[in-house]
């Protein structure tokens, strides 16, 4: 295999400082073929990236995750190194992400900014929403991972062709992780560097507002993956209720010997609910770890032949 065969992917959105010099390093190191997949920036990055040699296409739609799944029919390259045009990560480390999909180890390989973050990269507030999300997703997928939010990162095109992809935001990135770990893809994470934004770039990311809808985002597809964790959140938090629901008709009758027959009904209602959700997890659980099986076999079988 040859840098021939390597697509670089660039989403960008008004990185007119960063993206030449991005580019630039690239084609030092003789990847030809560079993908720039641009959001309708309103400054000069669609011009410097093509007078820096490489393809521009103007996304039909709106978003990070619509740009992705763009670009991604676009490519026809069987290897594809996704990075960010902000300049904040080392086109130089590419290496470190490439050798174990272009050696066959792996299907995706992720990179960890929290390898060498460097001072000021994040801020306080950015590095715990970045902790709690990656806690909250190894609590549900049991994946050791340090990054799912990354934005450098390598495939396979048959790794990203498996992957069913529907978010159009920022969620993007969690889905490709997500997605990944489902369809039962051989994931690596190797450790890079992060730097500070390139002066004159914005991040676009809103941490409460795209946070929120991460987590979301995990905790919604682990309807597929981790039923049990998903129907048992749910079943807990109906179970709790009732039960709490439940000691206070039970006080005021022994204290005062009033009944509460509307709150006695609920009680019931809710501890009830409580137990189904929690066997429909349980149920859930054996079809979904039977399911995954048969896919990682499946994908087994397909990469001897």
């Amino acid at each position: 295999m040859t840098l021939k065969d390597v697509c670089v992917l660039i989403p960008t959105l008004n990185e007119e400082d960063a993206i030449a010099e991005v580019i630039g390093e690239f084609r030092e190191m003789g990847f030809e073929e560079i993908l720039v997949i641009d959001g309708h920036s309103r400054d000069r990055t669609v011009e410097r990236a093509r007078d820096a040699g490489a393809r521009v296409v103007i996304q039909s739609g709106k978003g990070k995750g619509q740009a992705l799944k763009e670009a991604f029919n676009l490519i026809e390259s069987d290897y594809i190194v996704m990075i960010d045009g902000d300049g904040t990560y080392l086109p130089s480390e590419v290496h470190l992400l490439l050798d174990p999909v272009l050696s066959g180890r792996s299907d995706h390989v992720m990179g960890n900014r929290f390898g060498n973050l460097q001072k000021g990269a994040l801020t306080r507030l950015n590095m715990a929403g970045n902790r709690l999300i990656n806690f909250f997703f190894r609590l549900i997928y049991g994946v050791p991972l340090n990054d799912i939010l990354t934005g450098y990162r390598a495939f396979t095109l048959e790794g990203i062709g498996r992957l069913d992809l529907t978010m159009t935001g920022f969620e993007i990135e969690t889905e490709i992780t997500v997605d990944s770990v489902k369809k039962g893809l051989e994931i690596a994470e190797v450790p890079i560097t992060y730097r500070s934004r390139t002066k004159g770039t914005q991040t676009k990311l809103n941490p409460f507002m795209d946070g929120a809808r991460i987590i979301i985002t995990i905790y919604r597809m682990a309807k597929t993956h981790n039923p049990l964790f998903y129907f048992g959140l749910m079943g807990s938090i109906f179970g709790a209720t009732g039960f709490l629901l439940g000691l206070y008709v039970a006080r005021e009758w022994l204290s005062t010997r009033t009944e509460h027959i509307p709150l006695t009904i609920l009680t019931s209602l809710l501890v009830i609910v409580g137990f189904q959700l929690l066997f429909m997890g349980i149920l859930g659980d054996a079809v979904a770890s039977m399911h995954q099986e048969v896919l990682r076999e499946i994908y087994r079988n397909r990469k001897k032949r």
